[in-house]
């Protein structure tokens, strides 16, 4: 008559550093993420890009319906030859002003009156006439390709209130971890039960 267990190997002490440098590794890459998306967001430079896009907010209804107040809008950056009449552009429009707006192309002048330049005339869908003013080339910053309805205001409220953010992304990430804590099933090893088998 023999015995035989089932013996469960236990990790030893290199496979268990291995989990924990790995864990410290992941959850600082993920602060990394964080704290870089909520630095992008924070920042107000108008000059800031991603992946050659640009995000505004809408502040107006000007381009009601198809941009609403608080929707966000992402420009992709292009030059003067890339737009076209119907386009929906964001410009800069005056050397005076650290505003942008964001109006629909309906006129594309080429080489205006000789200076070679590409001058463009708005309009806001919502509005009953164009644009006063003319813009130049080098006042655009580029298309508007996609939007989000109403993100502009979570990032507005995030510029505003980034330490509130931060915060609260620290305190879920701290209640996540206690809950998988306490609802994780327990990996205490079993000791095996010797079963006895009959030999000839």
């Amino acid at each position: 008559m023999s015995d035989n267990s089932n013996n469960q190997s236990v990790p030893g002490s290199g496979y268990r550093v291995f989990r924990l440098v790995k864990k410290l590794f992941v959850y600082l890459f993920a602060v990394c993420i964080i704290a870089a998306a909520i630095m992008f967001a924070t920042s107000h430079s108008p000059n800031k890009s991603f992946f050659g896009f640009r995000y505004y907010t809408v502040l107006t209804p000007s381009m009601s319906p198809t941009y609403k107040t608080g929707d966000m809008v992402f420009v992709k950056l292009e030059n003067a030859n890339d737009i076209n009449v119907g386009d929906v552009i964001t410009f800069n429009p005056s050397s005076n002003s650290d505003a942008y707006l964001t109006h629909r192309v309906t006129e594309k002048l080429v080489d205006y009156e000789g200076t070679g330049a590409t001058c463009f005339r708005t309009k806001g869908d919502a509005n009953a006439s164009e644009d006063t003013m003319l813009i130049d080339q080098d006042r655009v910053i580029g298309s508007v390709k996609f939007s989000i309805p109403k993100l502009g205001y979570i990032i507005r409220f995030i510029q505003l209130r980034w330490y509130f953010v931060a915060a609260l992304i620290v305190l879920l990430w701290i209640f996540f971890r206690l809950l998988n804590k306490y609802l994780a099933p327990d990996t205490k090893t079993e000791q095996a039960v010797p079963s006895e088998q009959k030999t000839e």
